[in-house]
C-alpha cells in the first residue's frame, strides 16, 4: 500500500520540528543558567515556559500552511488541502487563546509574538487550503494519474 504523499509531508515535517524544538531547547538552557547571575528585571531569552505553547502551534500553522501550498499545486491533492484547513483552524484558535491569555507584551518571554505568527499562519492555511478544496470541486480528476474505472485485464491462458 502506498502512503498519500499529503501524509508523508505531514510526517517529514514533524520529524523535523521535534529536532528543531529539542535543539532550541538545548541551546536555551544555558542562557537560562546565566539569567540568575544577570540584573533582575531583564529581558528573558530562550525558550521560556510561556514560549513553548505557541511555538508548537505556530510550527503546526505552518505544517498547515505549507500542505495548503502543496494541494494548491496538486503534489497533496484533496487530503492535504483537508489537512491544511484542520491545521489552520487549530493554529488560528490556539494562536488566538495564547495571544488572549498572554500576560505581557512582545519580548516578555510570555509568548505573544509566538501566538501572533501561529494566528497569521493558521490563517493563511485555512485560506491556501479553502482556495485548494474549490479547485479541487470545480476541476475533474485527471484519468492519467490513476483516478475513475481502472479498465479489465483479461489473462490469456494458451
Amino acid at each position: 500500500m502506498r502512503t498519500p504523499p499529503a501524509l508523508t509531508l505531514v510526517r517529514r515535517v514533524l520529524a523535523a520540528a521535534g529536532p528543531a524544538v529539542v535543539a532550541t531547547y538545548v541551546l536555551a538552557t544555558p542562557a537560562a543558567a546565566y539569567d540568575h547571575v544577570q540584573a533582575a528585571g531583564g529581558t528573558p531569552s530562550g525558550l521560556t515556559s510561556g514560549r513553548v505553547g505557541p511555538t508548537l502551534v505556530a510550527v503546526l500553522a505552518l505544517v498547515g500552511a505549507v500542505l495548503g501550498v502543496l494541494a494548491l499545486t496538486r503534489r497533496a491533492g484533496r487530503p492535504g488541502a483537508l489537512w491544511a484547513v484542520a491545521l489552520g483552524l487549530v493554529g488560528t484558535a490556539l494562536g488566538v487563546v495564547f495571544a488572549v491569555t498572554a500576560d505581557g507584551g512582545l519580548g516578555t518571554g510570555n509568548g505573544l509574538g509566538g501566538a501572533i505568527v501561529a494566528t497569521v499562519l493558521g490563517a493563511v492555511a485555512v485560506v491556501l487550503g479553502g482556495l485548494a478544496l474549490a479547485r479541487s470541486r470545480r476541476t475533474p480528476p485527471d484519468p492519467s494519474r490513476g483516478a475513475g474505472p481502472r479498465p479489465s485485464v483479461t489473462v490469456d491462458d494458451r
